[in-house]
This record gives C-alpha cells, structure tokens and sequence, in this order.
C-alpha cells in the first residue's frame, strides 16, 4: 500500500517529488517510494540525502522506512556509505509485499553494519518498528 493510500497519508508530512520515486518526510522518519526499475544509485541517494540534510538539519537523527510498492535495485553495501556520510539515518526498515523482496530485505539487513534494519510486511509494522527504535532526542 502505498503512503498516500494509507491512512498514515493525515499525518504532517513534506512530500518530496524526485525523477526517480517520492519521498514523505516526516518529524521523525521519512519512507521512500521508489519507482518501478529504478536502480538507487549513489547519486540518487546523495540528491535525497542533500535534501534530507536542508529539512531536517544536519544534526538529525531520523529513520527511513523503504516501502517497496514497486520493484527496484539498489546496493545492499550503500546503508554504510550512506551512514558514513550522514550519520543521520539511525533505524531502517523496508516494507516488502511478497516473499522474494522481504527475503531481500533480511539479507539487506545482514549487509548493513550500521543501522538496524528490519524487513516487515505492512506499512504500519515498519512505522510502529522505527518509532520504538527511535533514539530519543
């Protein structure tokens, strides 16, 4: 289900429209969308990132919730490029509608040394997830 299809869509949140999906941030997470057949590249997830950094503060501690409503590709290693970089990112958890892209979302897990990261199933698990695992502020 996508965000704006949930009911989560009334909460206070900036959408963030770019070439390659949308992004909703919110107070203290933001989820991706990602169109179908992109590849996340680094220089996608940097222009996210820049714009991440001009919403929420250099400082930020936030979490990111990847909801996989459409096929796409990306580097499992690029979790610690991204922390390395940022150090914003502090909990992650992917969203995954059938058997083989929650399957790749554990082994995503297993590449991360960073962050934790965990693959659910619906939209609301992976909000409630990265709201308790929320360092608090």
């Amino acid at each position: 289900m996508t965000f704006e299809n949930s009911s989560f869509f009334e909460l206070k949140h900036h959408k963030l429209e770019m070439p390659f999906g949308n992004f909703y941030l919110l107070e203290k997470f933001f989820i991706s969308e990602l169109n179908e057949g992109a590849h996340f590249d680094w220089t996608m997830i940097k222009s996210v990132m820049d714009e991440l950094v001009i919403f929420y503060g250099a400082d930020a501690k936030i979490g990111y919730i990847s909801n996989r409503v459409h096929s796409y590709s990306i580097n499992p290693q690029t979790w610690n490029k991204v922390h390395q970089k940022y150090h914003m990112i502090t909990v992650g958890a992917i969203v995954a509608y059938n058997t083989i892209t929650f399957m790749n979302a554990s082994l995503e897990n297993q590449f991360s040394k960073t962050i934790p990261i965990k693959a659910c199933h619906t939209l609301t698990e992976a909000i409630a997830w990265v709201m308790e695992e929320q360092p608090i502020a």
